[in-house]
């Protein structure tokens, strides 16, 4: 396996000043152990300190460097040059911004738009259970915690909404949906009849068309369509 690869980037522009959008194309030398996010930033130093894109953390746990590389939508942070030359077969890529929200510039994306969602339906406890009486804490039992705390390892990094076939068609997204079903599972969350109506309103849960591509693109490996089908089942 070489060292180093001669790799070309072909990605989406956007000015919002003047509005226009192109394809601009790189060509980068680059260690087969860097990631996406390093190439990019090898771009900023070396080529184009122009082009914008966006992270964090990292390392795969805040969402924010969520990118479409050959219509896969992944985080720039995870994935190596070596596994891409690999997983798509060839050295061109294309990277796009994600689709979800507005885009601000180049591969930036509104994320505080796209939050609206997650926001809508109330991740968290709408009304919170009593605390048990023998103590400070709410004691859930192991194996009740074992249905859903792989849900609870979403990090919004909305590549499951962009893959979604549905999300473009008024479905408030998987992600969203995930998020209070999440809490329908959780004992300790109360307004239960709130969260149903929530789920199965007019953007809710039977926009979904069980195409599975939520799952196929979660970063975290989450089998998201598995909670959304708990949903469509009424199994809490």
């Amino acid at each position: 396996m070489p060292e180093s690869y001669n790799i070309i980037l072909e990605i989406s522009r956007y000015d919002p000043e003047s509005h226009l959008s192109w394809i601009q194309t790189y060509q980068v030398e680059a260690g087969g152990i860097l990631r996406f996010v390093d190439v990019l930033r090898k771009i900023n130093d070396e080529q184009d300190p122009t082009l914008a894109w966006a992270s964090s953390c990292e390392h795969a746990q805040c969402g924010s460097c969520g990118i479409i590389v050959n219509g896969k939508p992944l985080l720039a942070c995870e994935l190596l040059v070596k596994d891409a030359v690999e997983k798509f077969n060839g050295h061109t890529f294309k990277l796009k911004p994600l689709t979800i929200a507005p885009i601000l510039r180049d591969l930036v994306v509104d994320l505080e738009k796209a939050y609206d969602k997650i926001h809508a339906v109330k991740p968290y406890l709408i009304k919170p259970a009593p605390p048990n009486p023998d103590g400070d804490e709410y004691r859930i039992l192991p194996e009740r915690v074992e249905k859903y705390v792989e849900a609870t390892q979403c990090i919004n990094c909305f590549c499951c909404a962009t893959a979604c076939i549905s999300s473009h068609h008024h479905f408030i997204g998987p992600n969203a949906t995930m998020a209070n079903i999440v809490r329908l599972m959780d004992p300790r969350e109360t307004a239960k009849e709130e969260r149903m109506d929530i789920l199965y309103r007019e953007d809710g849960l039977y926009r979904c068309h069980t195409s599975k591509a939520c799952s196929f693109v979660c970063p975290k490996e989450i089998d998201v369509s598995h909670f959304l089908a708990l949903g469509k089942e009424g199994k809490f």
